[in-house]
């Protein structure tokens, strides 16, 4: 029988393609994450990926034990989850700044699973940008909540009384109403920056983003247009009014539904985090509310 690890360790190798991307998700060594592919597959008696130039591809006996292997992890998942609720002690509220939209922050399982593992716990959801979400967790009008920001940069040093983890990487690509190509054959940022955008206020994390690459450059976005929704945004886009800043799926889905132009080879990395006071780490809510986040990233696609 393997261990929780080992199986955790295919299926995330699996998912990423890449030994290397899958130690940065579970927090180990690439020499570590290669030899329990190694025991696996030794143990098996079957190999389970083959190498290819971008990184490692499952083999059709890869491919056959994959749902097994996520089933097993489910299993032991809800396993924890109902042992825990047994003696289960948790009451209260706890508050929670959203961000984005629902599905991107995987809303639904969260609150799911936190009621399942709690079921006497009540949630009190508040939405608004990165930037709103942090001040009201520093003013502890919110026990915890959703952050956008560069990876590794988190709030931020002016924020030192906030503790964070991050849930996953992901890119913003510039959008641009469709028949802009000609507009956009200069991609550099002092080009982009006089083209018409449609900006959003400081709280927003496409604004700490954007402004993270024009303010070291000495240049300033041509705001034409500002706005507080993504929603709102992609419109304005769409109606060509100007460019914008664009979650990975939204730029690809927009291009191939609307016709929108994603400009070529300009991606800005983020991180989405959850943020909570460091003074507050050791609090019951807070700590509930971590492990079931974390394993709801950590066990969905």
């Amino acid at each position: 029988m393997h261990d929780p690890q080992t199986l955790r360790a295919f299926v995330t190798v699996a998912r990423e393609g890449s030994v290397s991307r899958a130690a940065e998700r579970l927090h180990l060594t690439q020499p570590a994450v290669s030899l329990k592919l190694k025991h696996l597959q030794e143990g098996l008696g079957l190999t389970l990926f083959r190498r290819r130039p971008q990184g490692l591809a499952l083999t059709a006996d890869g491919h056959a034990l994959l749902p097994a292997a996520e089933r097993a992890l489910a299993a032991l998942a809800a396993f924890e989850q109902n042992a825990r609720a047994l003696h289960s002690t948790l009451h209260g509220r706890l508050r929670i700044g959203t961000i984005v939209d629902p599905e991107f922050i995987r809303l639904g399982a969260f609150l799911h699973r936190l009621v399942e593992r709690a079921p006497q716990l009540e949630t009190e959801l508040q939405h608004g940008m990165s930037g709103s979400v942090l001040e009201r967790v520093r003013r502890d009008t919110l026990d915890v909540g959703f952050f956008l920001a560069p990876p590794g940069v988190g709030p931020g040093p002016e924020a030192h009384e906030i503790d964070y983890c991050e849930l996953t990487h992901f890119h913003y690509h510039i959008v641009a109403p469709s028949g802009w190509g000609s507009r956009l054959e200069r991609t550099d940022w002092p080009n982009l920056a006089t083209l018409p955008w449609i900006v959003t206020p400081p709280d927003s994390a496409h604004h700490r983003l954007l402004h993270g690459v024009l303010d070291p450059l000495g240049l300033t976005p041509n705001g034409v247009a500002q706005v507080d929704q993504e929603a709102c945004m992609l419109d304005l886009v769409r109606a060509g009014v100007g460019l914008s800043l664009a979650r990975d799926a939204l730029a690809m889905a927009e291009r191939q539904e609307r016709g929108l132009v994603v400009v070529d080879g300009v991606r800005l990395p983020c991180a989405l985090c959850f943020i909570w006071r460091r003074d507050r780490s050791d609090d019951m809510l807070i700590q509930e509310a971590r492990e079931v986040l974390e394993g709801v990233w950590g066990s969905l696609p």
